[in-house]
C-alpha cells in the first residue's frame, strides 16, 4: 500500500554512519553544494532550518473498540517559491527529525524541476501493516482534521509515500473538504483519477527514473541493448523503472523485493515478473537461474544499479565493494554521505534522487494544474510533458556538471540551490 512520489522516499536513526537521518544527510549535502555557488551565506542559514513543524496526536478507535494514539508530524521546510509540497508516510519510524530532513529533499527536488513549490514531508508513526483498511480510514480522516490549518491547495499539498496510496488521499481528500464544506481536490495530489488525480501519477517516480537512466547511458556513450541493470526494489519505483528501461531495450539482469533478489546474466522480461502491488512479495517466487540477499544486488557486476527500495543502503560498509559502473538513486537517500565520498573516489558516477525520481512530484505538479483548472489530461499528455520536464532538467544538471567539473550530485543542489537563492533575494527577508 505505498506509492513514492520522492520514493519519497525511502533514511532513518542517528546511531552510525550507516544510519544517519535523512536531516543530517540533507544539512551535509546543502553545506557541499553551498562551496559551488556563489549564494549569500544568509540564505545558507535559513535553509538549514525548516520554517515550521507540526505535531499532533492522532487518536485511532480500533477495529475491536479499543483506542491508540499516535504521533503525526508535518514538517514544512521553505516556501519561496511556492506552496510546500511532499508526501505523507505511515511507517513506525517517522519521526520530526526524518520529516525534517525528507521536506528538505523536496525543496531541492522541487526546484531541480524548476516547479512552483517548496518542500514539505510529513505522516504518522505508525505500521501501516497493521492496520485494517477501516483503522487506515479512520487514523486518515482524523489526521486531515489536525492538521487541516496548515495544509491546502495554496498552503501546503500533501501526497502519497511509504504506507499510503490513491485511496488514503482519496479519504484525506474528503475529510479536508468536509471541514472546509466544498469539495477541494487540490488539497492533495496522487488521488484517483475519479475525484480528481492524474493519469500516469503513480508510474511517475519509475518513469522518471528510467528516463535519467537512458539519457545518462547516452552520455557516457554506451549502447542501451548492451547495457546491464540491477534494481533493487520492485514496488512501484524499481519495478517502472526496470519495466520501462526494459521497452528502450536494457538488459535488466537482477530485481529484488524485501525478501530477497532474483539474478539472470541473460536478463528478465520485467513485465512477467509481479510487482508488489500486482502480487506482494512474488519477485523470489519467480523462476531464475540464481537467487541473492538485497546485499548482493548491491555488488553485483553491471552497468547500471538502481536502488529504489529504501533509504541508507549504500554506506561506508559496502561501498567499496560496489561493482556497478553507475548508480542511478531510485530511493530517496539510498546513498549515505560516506558513502557518496568513497564512490565519487572510485570514480563511479551518482545520478542523485532530486533528480532521478523527480518524476512523482512533477506529474503531482500537473495534477494540481489540472485540479485548479478542472480539466483533466490524458495519460498520453501526461507522460509527454513529464518526459520533456525531465530531459530539460537532465540538460539543465549537466551543463553544471560540466561546467564545474563537480559530482552529479552537486551539479542537481548547484542548481536547486542557485534558484532558492534567487527567489529569496527577489523576496527579501520578513523584519
Amino acid at each position: 500500500m505505498a506509492t513514492n512520489e520522492t520514493a519519497d522516499e525511502t533514511a532513518d536513526g542517528t546511531a552510525s554512519e550507516s544510519t544517519d537521518s535523512a536531516r543530517t544527510t540533507a544539512l551535509r549535502q546543502l553545506e557541499r553544494a553551498a562551496a559551488h555557488v556563489d549564494v549569500d551565506s544568509s540564505v545558507v542559514e535559513r535553509l538549514k532550518h525548516p520554517t515550521k513543524v507540526q505535531q499532533v496526536s492522532v487518536p485511532l478507535e480500533r477495529d475491536d473498540g479499543s483506542v491508540e494514539v499516535f504521533d503525526g508530524y508535518r514538517a514544512q521546510h521553505d516556501d519561496v517559491r511556492g506552496p510546500y509540497k511532499g508526501g505523507l508516510r505511515y511507517h513506525s519510524n517517522v519521526d520530526s527529525e526524518e520529516c525534517i530532513g525528507l521536506s528538505m529533499w523536496m525543496t531541492w527536488k522541487c526546484a531541480v524541476m524548476d516547479l512552483p513549490f517548496g518542500g514539505g514531508k510529513g505522516g504518522i508513526a505508525v505500521d501501516s501493516k497493521d492496520l485494517s483498511r477501516d483503522e487506515t480510514e479512520r487514523l486518515t480522516r482524523r489526521f486531515a482534521e489536525e492538521i487541516r490549518d496548515v495544509v491546502g491547495p495554496t498552503k501546503d499539498v500533501p501526497a502519497p509515500d511509504m504506507g499510503t496510496d490513491a485511496q488514503t488521499m482519496a479519504w484525506f481528500m474528503d475529510a479536508y473538504s468536509m471541514q472546509q464544506g466544498e469539495t477541494t481536490p487540490g488539497v492533495v495530489t496522487g488521488k484517483p483519477p475519479v475525484i480528481g488525480g492524474s493519469y500516469g501519477r503513480e508510474e511517475s517516480p519509475g518513469r522518471s527514473v528510467a528516463i535519467i537512466v537512458a539519457e545518462a547511458i547516452e552520455y557516457y556513450d554506451w549502447e542501451i541493448e548492451e547495457t546491464t541493470v540491477a534494481v533493487q526494489g520492485f514496488g512501484s519505483v524499481g519495478a517502472n523503472a526496470a519495466r520501462l528501461l526494459g521497452d528502450y531495450g536494457a538488459n535488466v539482469v537482477a530485481l529484488s523485493d524485501v525478501n530477497g533478489a532474483i539474478y539472470d546474466p541473460d536478463g528478465f522480461d520485467t513485465h512477467a515478473v509481479p510487482t508488489h502491488e500486482e502480487q506482494p512479495e512474488a519477485v523470489m517466487s519467480h523462476d531464475a537461474p540464481q537467487t541473492l540477499s538485497n546485499e548482493e544486488l548491491l555488488e553485483l557486476d553491471v552497468d547500471v544499479l538502481v536502488p529504489a527500495a529504501i533509504g541508507n543502503v549504500l554506506t561506508a560498509d559496502n561501498a567499496g565493494d560496489v561493482q556497478a559502473d553507475l548508480i542511478v538513486e531510485g530511493a530517496n537517500g539510498p546513498t549515505t554521505f560516506a558513502a557518496d565520498t568513497i564512490l565519487e573516489e572510485r570514480g563511479i558516477p551518482v545520478i542523485p534522487d532530486i533528480l532521478a525520481n523527480a518524476g512523482g512530484v512533477t506529474v503531482s505538479y500537473f495534477e494540481w494544474l489540472q485540479d485548479i483548472n478542472r480539466r483533466q489530461w490524458t495519460r498520453e499528455r501526461v507522460d509527454e510533458e513529464l518526459d520533456h520536464e525531465m530531459r530539460k532538467a537532465w540538460d539543465t544538471v549537466r551543463k553544471e556538471f560540466e561546467a564545474r567539473d563537480i559530482t552529479w550530485r552537486d551539479a542537481a543542489y548547484v542548481v536547486a540551490l542557485s534558484r532558492i537563492a534567487k527567489a529569496k533575494e527577489t523576496r527579501g527577508l520578513w523584519p
